[in-house]
């Protein structure tokens, strides 16, 4: 069979080979997208201070020795096991509770006792317990209270398979915050407190600047953490702030339980920052 005429030309051959040998390429190799561009070098980290500039050498904080089982070395001791001199009723004259070897132990019916020196900003540690003879249920079972300035109470009380409203059990800041868990030993058993407490600050017309806080550990268990107190303890009506000195003594409640205490201490806060 002859080629066409105008094929005959090697021009025109030239070119249709070169039309289908580049539809050959473009069915074979698919165009592929432009490659992504390299990325770029990271930064340069910051050259780093020398370790001398965040330093800090003074004040030099003072030297507390802590003893194990004994009152750090800065602390007021106000129960060793020896005498009540540190204590007084709050109706005057010297304190009529009685001590059972190193135990204080409330004489039902002679009323609260409180600390003759006062204080603001403590912490404070102590052990109490409960009577090991059950008797009573819920508040009328094992129950006094540690008073801050005679004014703000954390509860004591036998916990222990006791129920009760949750913001009157041991561990809690009396009719305010009920404790994270309940640590509370057996009755008869020693348990142990361990407090800050941060006292209110008021300014100028008895304005609150700052509400009183608290801090507890019940047998080495957090049951407050830096809780607000919303003002004076009432078992009837709810709390409100009244002005009143910086500093004030402390209070141990007689609620007409024998309940013993002993190894009591505390220490005066000077915080940063803090005012009274």
């Amino acid at each position: 069979m002859s080629c066409p005429l105008f094929l005959r030309s090697s021009g025109w051959v030239s070119l249709f080979m070169t039309l289908g040998l580049a539809s050959l390429l473009s069915a074979a190799d698919p165009v592929l997208p432009p490659a992504a561009p390299a990325p770029a070098a990271p930064a340069l980290a910051p050259e780093l201070p020398p370790p001398q500039l965040t330093e800090v050498w003074s004040p030099v904080p003072k030297v507390v020795s802590a003893p194990l089982g004994a009152a750090p070395s800065d602390a007021t001791v106000l129960l060793n096991g020896r005498n009540l001199d540190a204590w007084e009723s709050i109706k005057g004259g010297p304190a009529k509770w009685r001590l059972d070897g190193d135990t204080m132990v409330v004489t039902p019916g002679t009323g609260a006792i409180q600390t003759k020196a006062s204080f603001g900003d403590v912490q404070l540690h102590l052990e109490f317990r409960t009577p090991a003879e059950v008797k009573g249920e819920s508040q009328g079972r094992g129950n006094s209270g540690v008073f801050f300035m005679g004014i703000y109470e954390v509860q004591v009380l036998d916990s222990y398979n006791n129920p009760t409203y949750v913001n009157g059990q041991a561990g809690s800041i009396y009719k305010q915050h009920m404790p994270l868990v309940n640590a509370s030993r057996p009755p008869g058993e020693w348990q142990s407190y361990d407090l800050v407490f941060i006292a209110p600050r008021f300014g100028p017309g008895g304005v609150v600047e700052s509400p009183a806080r608290v801090t507890v550990f019940h047998n080495g268990v957090l049951v407050q953490h830096d809780a607000e107190i919303k003002g004076a303890t009432n078992h009837r009506g709810y709390p409100a702030y009244t002005p009143h000195a910086a500093k004030l003594p402390l209070q141990l409640q007689d609620h007409r339980d024998l309940i013993g205490f002993r190894n009591i201490w505390v220490r005066e806060l000077a915080l940063p920052g803090a005012k009274l």
